[in-house]
């Protein structure tokens, strides 16, 4: 649907007058595409696998053939489907194990401990189990905030929360309005506000320049004019969480955009979606006592510093 991102749809579908059930991707329910299938309310929305970032189209054809039966443990899965390593990799990071008991923590161990290579032709014709019994890993629970950044990662968005729930007491300590609190905003009043950037376009020649951003409340539009983008063309660019100061314009049918005269990009702050943040936090309160003439120099990449979030969808 054009620009819409994935996560936009899924909310103006939940927040609908329908309040349409969108079900999580799941390898005992999804095919390639999304599809409808009975809810609690009438018809549910289940997602796809491909929304899955990198998941192959026929890798989801071999897993819905093999499904003649519901898959009922990581490895039957991998017997019967044939699927690669890296497929199911993809699934055990998506959180679609869930219907045979497994979070994602616990899938992506059952996907740790599957052969590389094909199984032997003996144990294969015996439908034998390669695999030895292990105790249990005892695994400690993911937090929300970690399930949240890799939906994400993975899917592009998240039935389970948004990073800006998690990240809203950081912004209203800053003094920073929630989407819902702009769109209550009077015409012409300055607002500052900030969100997971969804999309950038400009449309044709145009001199303007539409930024959709996203919070735990709502989707906020901001345009920039040419001029000023050319300021702050970096932030606009590269910010996977942008915080924009501007005044409320409203149409007299109701439609607000913030005409921006100031961008921000505060994707450092989802640094603090990652469970290894606070471990983070703490060292540096150590090297404070440690180091009282300032900090360490970095000596190098921590492996956590990835991507939080996926690229929006971006004009060129």
């Amino acid at each position: 649907m054009g620009f819409y991102a994935s996560a936009q749809l899924v909310r103006d579908a939940q927040e609908s007058p329908q309040k349409v059930e969108v079900r999580a991707i799941d390898v005992n329910h999804s095919v390639w595409d999304n599809t409808l299938e009975p809810g609690e309310r009438g018809l549910a929305l289940r997602l796809g696998l491909r929304q899955i970032d990198g998941f192959k189209e026929g890798w989801a054809t071999r897993l819905a053939e093999a499904r003649d039966a519901p898959f009922t443990d990581v490895e039957e899965m991998a017997r019967r489907t044939g699927l690669e390593a890296a497929a199911m990799r993809k699934l055990a990071d998506a959180d679609a194990f869930r219907s045979i008991g497994l979070d994602r923590r616990e899938g992506l161990w059952a996907v740790r401990r599957l052969p590389d290579d094909e199984p032997l032709p003996l144990f294969q014709a015996a439908r034998a189990r390669e695999m030895g019994v292990e105790a249990a890993a005892n695994l400690p629970l993911m937090p929300l905030k970690e399930h949240i950044a890799t939906d994400y990662q993975t899917t592009r968005l998240s039935l389970k929360g948004h990073p800006m729930q998690i990240l809203r007491p950081v912004f209203r300590a800053e003094g920073v309005l929630s989407a819902a609190e702009v769109m209550g905003q009077k015409h012409g009043r300055l607002v500052r506000t900030a969100g997971v950037v969804l999309v950038r376009q400009r449309p044709g020649t145009g001199n303007a320049i539409f930024v959709t951003m996203e919070d735990e409340t709502g989707v906020v539009n901001a345009l920039l004019w040419a001029r000023l983008f050319e300021t702050f063309r970096r932030e606009v660019m590269a910010a996977r969480l942008m915080e924009v100061e501007g005044t409320v314009e409203k149409s007299v049918e109701g439609v607000l955009h913030i005409m921006v005269r100031k961008v921000v990009d505060r994707s450092a702050e989802l640094s603090r979606l990652s469970e290894d943040y606070d471990l983070q936090v703490e060292l540096s309160r150590a090297d404070a006592v440690k180091y009282p003439q300032g900090p360490r120099s970095p000596t190098g990449r921590h492996p956590r510093d990835v991507r939080i979030l996926p690229r929006s969808r971006d004009f060129h």
